[in-house]
């Protein structure tokens, strides 16, 4: 199980950023059976173990005086800078059952597009499960090899699920599909450009010309 180290913290607000600036985020860890508890862990540290466990895998808090289980339940980030500037970890249960939303990975080659020129839409990027805790998957491989042609479609109840998890989503909400290839309208030939041009040219020196010989008249 991932760990993390954390320090205790009792520092808010603007008076955080010289922390931040030193490689320190803030965090808060709170749960059912935990009371709010502000924290600074290492954005190093942190940036690694998000990238490889991401937000549905439970990661261990060593506190000090105890540790506890925990997932990433949200991450503030900097707009400009895009890195986490705040973390909030839910407290688990191991003994109860949660509800994650999983991440969808797309895996093989679809002959539909390789074959037929077909486009792959990707309609969901993510399914909502429930497990105990140490269950919870990572994330959940879709197999599009199994686009074959326009009228196939893979839906939330063909994604295989690891025994102890639960499909919470649709079944029946489609997750990909294979969209027949648009036809390009045809672009407009040499020729016909090339008499609209001279028609707009001469229309203008004929308009011109008129103009010209009005106020002549006058």
């Amino acid at each position: 199980m991932f760990e993390i180290q954390t320090e205790n913290r009792n520092i808010f607000g603007k008076k955080l950023e010289p922390f931040r600036k030193k490689g320190k985020l803030p965090a808060v860890l709170y749960g059912p059976k935990e009371k709010a508890r502000p924290i600074f862990i290492s954005l190093k540290d942190f940036k690694k173990i998000w990238d490889e466990a991401g937000e549905s895998t439970v990661i261990q808090l060593n506190l000090g005086d105890t540790k506890k289980e925990v997932l990433i339940q949200d991450v503030a980030m900097d707009p400009v800078k895009g890195e986490p500037v705040h973390v909030d970890f839910y407290a688990v249960l191991m003994d109860k059952p949660i509800k994650a939303s999983i991440s969808l990975v797309f895996e093989g080659i679809s002959p539909a597009v390789k074959n037929l020129g077909g486009i792959l839409i990707k309609v969901m990027h993510e399914l909502e499960v429930e497990a105990l805790p140490k269950n919870l998957p990572h994330e959940l491989s879709v197999d599009i090899s199994a686009l074959a042609s326009f009228e196939n479609k893979i839906s939330a109840k063909d994604i295989i699920l690891s025994k102890g998890v639960k499909l919470i989503s649709n079944p029946e909400e489609t997750i990909a599909l294979i969209e027949a290839p648009r036809e390009e309208e045809a672009p407009a030939s040499e020729e016909k450009i090339a008499f609209e041009e001279i028609e707009v040219v001469g229309k203008k020196e004929k308009e011109e010309e008129e103009k010209t010989e009005k106020e002549a008249g006058k």
